[in-house]
C-alpha cells in the first residue's frame, strides 16, 4: 500500500470517513486473509473505491487518476508495447495515454522512480505517474489479454475442436462471464437463449448491455455449469429453479443469486451479483436537496418512529434505506433487518432473509426480531396488514423502523396503510416521515451541451400548463420559450447514450402536528399533500425541475420520472 496503515487510520478514522471499530475489523481481516487493507475496506463497502484512492494519493503527494471504461478501452496495442506484459504485471503499471511525447502511467506504486526512469531512458519520452486503485489497475491490465469477446471466442474455438473433452473450457467460460460481471460493477447477468444463439447481457446503472454472444450449442453446457455451482438439479430442465453460490474474485468472495426459468428456446438464467464494491450508499450521493437532507437526517436520528420510502419497483427505495442504515450504524446501536432479498451485507447489521420454505415470512420474522432487543428495524417491504401492524406497533414502542411501500407520492403513503387495515390514529402517531422518489438518468458530463427548447418541447409545455408554470416559477424566466436546457451529445464515455450513472428526484413529507391530526381524521390525500406543500415540502416535480435547470437531467427524463 502507498501509505502506512497508521497513516491510513488517521486519515479515515480521524477524518470521519469510517468508524474505528470498522477500521480495526478490516485490519484484522486483512492480516488473516493476507489481502491489502485498502482492498478490504472497499470490498466490505466501508468506503467507496474512488474516495479512498483520492485520499491515499493526496496523502502520498501523488496525482490520482480515475480510469473510466472509456479510458481503458483507449489503451491501444501501441501503448501496451511500451511496457511488456510480464513487466506490467510485476511492476503493477500500464501506459494508459500518450500526449505530446509524455507517457502517462497508471500504477499502484507511483514511488517506483527507478522503473519510471528506466522507461524514460528506453523510450526517450518523459513519464508521468498517476496513482490508481487496485481495482482500476486490474481492469486496465486486462487489456494485455484482449477484450472479453476475444477471450470468449478463443474458448469457444477450443471447445468446438473437441466437445467431448471441453469441460475445462466451459468452466473457464463461466468464470470469465462471472469475472466480467464483477469488474464492470454489474448488478445482474442475463444468459438468454435465442433461436440460433445465446446472448449474455449485463445490467449496468440500471440498463442492460449486451456483451457476449455464444453458439446455441453451448447454452445447455453453460446452464449445467451454473446449476452445479448453485447445487441445483442438472437433469431438471422443465421447471423453474432458484439457488445461489459464492465465487472468489481476486481473493474476495462474491455471492451470486441464481434464477433459472424454462422458456420456448431453452433455460433463461439471471444471476444477481451481491457485492459490496461500489455499493457504499452515502446519503449525500442520492440526490437529496440540502433542505430534504436536513429533514431525513433529523428523522433518522430520532429514537423511535417510522420512516417510509415510497415509489414503484425499481425507483431506488431500498438504496435509500441502506443509506439511512449507514448513517446510523454505530457500534452502540443494534440494527436488524428482514429483507426479500438481502441486497448486500452491512457490517454489524443482523440481516434476515425471507424464506417461506423455512416459515420465515415478514410477519413471523418481525415477531422474532422484536424479541432480539433491536434499536432499529428495517423491513424490506410492507405489503399486508399483519406486517403493517407490527411495524406501526414497533415504531410506537421505542424502535426506529424503516420500510418501503408501493405508493405514487409521499402523501399517498398514509392511505396505503389505511388500505392494508391500519387504524388512522396509530398511523398518525407512528409515521415520522414519508420519502417518495423516482430514479432518473444523469446527463454525461463529458459531452453535455446547452440547447434552446425544441418545437416539440415547446408544444409539450403548451399542453401541460402546470409543468410550464412550475418551470417559469422556479427558473424566474418570464418567457419560457427562451429557456435553455441541457442534454448529452453522446461520446465514448457514455457509449453514445448521452447519460452516465443515475440520480433520483425526491419529496420528503414530515409528519408535523397539523399533518398528524389530518392523518388521524383520515383526511383526503390531496388535502394532506397541499398542507405539506404549504409547510414547505418540495414535490418530486419541483425537485426534478431544479435538477433539470441545474443541467443534471434532461427534459425527457423529467417527464418520464414525474408522469404517474
Amino acid at each position: 500500500m502507498l501509505i502506512s496503515e497508521d497513516k491510513l487510520e488517521k486519515i479515515l478514522v480521524g477524518g470521519g470517513y469510517i468508524q474505528k471499530v470498522d477500521f480495526d475489523m478490516a485490519k484484522t481481516l486483512s492480516q488473516k486473509e493476507n489481502i491489502s487493507l485498502d482492498k478490504i475496506l472497499v470490498e466490505k463497502g466501508l468506503i467507496q473505491d474512488e474516495v479512498l484512492g483520492k485520499l491515499v494519493a493526496e496523502a502520498g503527494g501523488y496525482r490520482f487518476a480515475k480510469l473510466k471504461k472509456a479510458h481503458i478501452d483507449d489503451i491501444s496495442p501501441k501503448l501496451l508495447r511500451y511496457i511488456p506484459k510480464t513487466t506490467a504485471f510485476a511492476q503493477q503499471a500500464i501506459v494508459f495515454s500518450e500526449e505530446g511525447g509524455v507517457l502517462k502511467v497508471a500504477t499502484t506504486n507511483p514511488s517506483n522512480h527507478n522503473f519510471f526512469k528506466m522507461l524514460e531512458r528506453k523510450h526517450g519520452k518523459r513519464v508521468e505517474a498517476f496513482y490508481v486503485t487496485d481495482f482500476d489497475l486490474d481492469q486496465a491490465l486486462r487489456r494485455y489479454r484482449g477484450n472479453i469477446t476475444t477471450e470468449i471466442d478463443a474458448l469457444v474455438e477450443e471447445f468446438q475442436k473437441d466437445p467431448q473433452t471441453g469441460e475445462e473450457c466451459i468452466v473457464q467460460l463461466v468464470n470469465l462471464i462471472l469475472d466480467y460481471g464483477y469488474t464492470t460493477l454489474s448488478s445482474d447477468i442475463h444468459i438468454e437463449p435465442l433461436t440460433t444463439n445465446t446472448i449474455i447481457r449485463y445490467r449496468q446503472e440500471g440498463v442492460l448491455q449486451q456483451a457476449i454472444q455464444l453458439p446455441k450449442e453451448l447454452h445447455t453446457r453453460v446452464c449445467s455449469r451454473i446449476k452445479i455451482l448453485s447445487r441445483l438439479r442438472t437433469d431438471e430442465k422443465e421447471a423453474a429453479q432458484d439457488g445461489r453460490f459464492s465465487y472468489k474474485v481476486r481473493g474476495i468472495e462474491i455471492d451470486f443469486r441464481v434464477s433459472i426459468m424454462p422458456t420456448t428456446e431453452g433455460e433463461n438464467v439471471v444471476m444477481r451479483i451481491i457485492m459490496q464494491r461500489g455499493r457504499r450508499f452515502e446519503l449525500q450521493d442520492l440526490g437529496l436537496s440540502d433542505a430534504d437532507m436536513k429533514k431525513v437526517k433529523k428523522n433518522a436520528h430520532k429514537p423511535y418512529g417510522l420512516i417510509v420510502s415510497a415509489g414503484p419497483t425499481g425507483s431506488g427505495k431500498t438504496t435509500s434505506l441502506y443509506a439511512l442504515l449507514q448513517l446510523i450504524n454505530y457500534p452502540e446501536v443494534n440494527i436488524m433487518t428482514i429483507e426479500d432479498p438481502v441486497e448486500y451485507e452491512i457490517e454489524r447489521v443482523r440481516q434476515v432473509q425471507v424464506n417461506p420454505a423455512k416459515e420465515i415470512t415478514f410477519p413471523k420474522g418481525l415477531r422474532s426480531i422484536v424479541r432480539q432487543d433491536p434499536d432499529v428495524i428495517m423491513i424490506g417491504e410492507i405489503r399486508d396488514k399483519e406486517t403493517g401492524d407490527i411495524a406501526v406497533n414497533s415504531a410506537m414502542t421505542g424502535h426506529l423502523v424503516l420500510s418501503t411501500v408501493h405508493a405514487n407520492d409521499a402523501a399517498t403513503v398514509f392511505s396505503r396503510f389505511f388500505e392494508m387495515g391500519a387504524k388512522p390514529h396509530l398511523v398518525s402517531a407512528s409515521i415520522n416521515a414519508a420519502i417518495a422518489q423516482r430514479l432518473t438518468r444523469k446527463i454525461c458530463d463529458e459531452c453535455k451541451e446547452s440547447y434552446p427548447l425544441s418545437e416539440e418541447e415547446k408544444e409539450i409545455l403548451h399542453e401541460e400548463p402546470i409543468l410550464a408554470d412550475t418551470i417559469k416559477r422556479i427558473s424566474g424566466i418570464g418567457d419560457i420559450n427562451k429557456l435553455r436546457l441541457h442534454r448529452g451529445k453522446g461520446c465514448k464515455f457514455c457509449k453514445d447514450t448521452g447519460y452516465t450513472t443515475r440520480t433520483a428526484i425526491f419529496e420528503v413529507l414530515e409528519a408535523t402536528e397539523e399533518i398528524r391530526e389530518m392523518i388521524a381524521k383520515n383526511q383526503p390525500v390531496d388535502t394532506i399533500r397541499n398542507k405539506a406543500i404549504e409547510q414547505g415540502m418540495t414535490t418530486m416535480l419541483e425537485d426534478g425541475i431544479k435538477k433539470l435547470l441545474a443541467g443534471s437531467i434532461t427534459f425527457e427524463e423529467l417527464r418520464r420520472a414525474t408522469k404517474t
